[in-house]
């Protein structure tokens, strides 16, 4: 299950984070580790993360705040670690979105076991290797779309567009989602006037004729819509 697995960790207790480290590496786990959250954010943006293990209270902010951002760009499985007890804690933490959560002083072979019960639900929702909407295909893997066999390149944001259409194909997707759901980590974000732009750059790149869509239709006052099936291999 360990291959290629990338796990950040974002604890400011120098000795902890060295423990945690060492022993996710000895099971075979790859482990960018952080001390404060500045440097996490970084590490999540350039490196390909399957799992967050997040120290609640960090010098440079608060775990549950990170997580929260965190919620709206990315579907990544999230442990927190705290000192607190406190129910409210740890309801706070599932609420935004928490995987599971551990309170210190805990085992390292605990905290081992969590991340693999965690992993597992990775392992049993298996990811499709493909995904074609009528003469569009999609790799996830690889992250490459092709239009008519030919691959296109999109921008950061006309990729986060199309992957979230067609994660939603044939459902109405309001502005204000596109918004929560589009909102960068370091705090760029997609605004209403950025929106029409970037869709309509969209479909240049993977309509026939961007003028009548057939992939995204405008929903009058309320959003858009993914307009054709996905089949999912």
């Amino acid at each position: 299950m360990n291959d290629q697995i990338n796990i950040l960790l974002i604890e400011d207790d120098e000795s902890l984070n060295r423990g945690i480290s060492f022993k996710l590496e000895k099971e075979g786990f790859n482990v960018f580790s952080a001390d404060c959250l500045k440097e996490g954010k970084d590490i999540f943006n350039e490196q390909e993360i399957d799992l967050i293990i997040l120290d609640v209270g960090l010098p440079d902010g608060d775990g549950f705040q990170f997580c929260k951002e965190i919620r709206k760009i990315s579907d990544v499985f999230i442990i927190f670690l705290t000192a607190c007890v406190q129910e409210v804690d740890i309801v706070t933490g599932y609420d935004l979105g928490a995987d599971d959560y551990i309170t210190k002083p805990f085992s390292l072979m605990v905290l081992v076991s969590k991340v693999n019960a965690v992993l597992r639900r990775k392992f049993n929702h298996k990811e499709a290797k493909k995904i074609q909407c009528e003469d569009i295909v999609y790799y996830p893997k690889t992250m490459k779309v092709y239009v008519k066999g030919k691959e296109i390149s999109l921008s950061k944001t006309e990729f986060k567009l199309f992957k979230y259409f067609i994660d939603n194909p044939q459902q109405v997707i309001t502005k204000e989602q596109f918004f929560n759901k589009l909102w960068d980590i370091e705090g760029d974000f997609l605004d209403e006037s950025a929106l029409p732009v970037n869709i309509r750059r969209l479909r240049e790149k993977i309509e026939d004729n961007p003028s009548e869509p057939k992939y995204i239709k405008n929903i009058r006052g309320i959003g858009y819509i993914w307009n054709e099936r996905c089949f999912r291999e």
